[in-house]
């Protein structure tokens, strides 16, 4: 496909403002703009759309590199974040024992190969050795490194590892399951394949009855 390129009276004209936006559902203007990023973002998104033959005057796109810059801030919101600052001292003395699981966690994430979206849901479970965490914090902490761009098998062992060094428990078990956007719009396009990963560590990893029991709460309610 050929490039189309700007003529040279378009170059003449100033280039849209791409530093101001408009508030967009419930994020404002104000937690995105003072990002040190937003600004190189939308002009480098101005760029790509003018290498791809779009013209930014049009009134469908005068705004769109603002909106992109908001939206890849969001998106990758995750690599400005840490586990401490998501946990916010949720971690409580308890002497409960037994798996703590929380599944069916929604989220979406870029892959780093194609900044193409892949979602799915994720299944987060831990064996407490005295210590509980606040039960929306693992949604959370899967947030942390679902925004940001990535890859699947990184993101389950992340996940894993994080709870595991936050609360020292006797184990963790992480599953993610995934539809990937680079196989469906792209490449073999396939749109019902769905990707499994899963992160063991500690007890999980060692006891196949663990692990078993795990697997069974996961699926239960499904229809297969």
């Amino acid at each position: 496909m050929a490039i189309v390129s700007r003529t040279e009276a378009q170059w003449q004209q100033p280039r849209p403002n791409v530093s101001n936006g408009t508030t967009n559902g419930s994020m404002s203007v104000s937690t995105v703009t003072k990002t040190s990023i937003e600004k190189p973002l939308a002009a480098a998104a101005a760029d790509l759309l003018s290498t791809l033959g779009e013209d930014l005057y049009r009134e469908g796109l005068r705004q769109t590199p603002q909106r992109m810059a908001k939206a890849l801030t969001y998106l990758t919101g995750g690599s400005t974040m840490t586990v401490k600052d998501v946990l916010n001292g949720a971690i409580f003395t308890e002497r409960y024992d037994q798996m703590v699981l929380v599944k069916d966690i929604e989220f979406y994430s870029l892959c780093e190969h194609h900044v193409l979206p892949f979602y799915g849901r994720a299944h987060i479970a831990y064996l407490p050795a005295g210590k509980v965490v606040g039960l929306s914090k693992l949604p959370r902490l899967l947030d942390v490194y679902a925004r940001r761009l990535q890859v699947q098998e990184r993101l389950t062992q992340q996940v894993a590892e994080a709870l595991q060094e936050a609360l020292n428990p006797r184990g963790v078990a992480v599953m993610v399951e995934a539809s990937h956007f680079c196989m469906m719009m792209r490449g073999v396009e396939k749109q019902n394949s769905t990707t499994v990963t899963s992160a063991l560590l500690g007890e999980f990893r060692d006891d196949p009855a663990l692990r078993n029991e795990f697997l069974s709460i996961v699926r239960t309610g499904r229809n297969t």
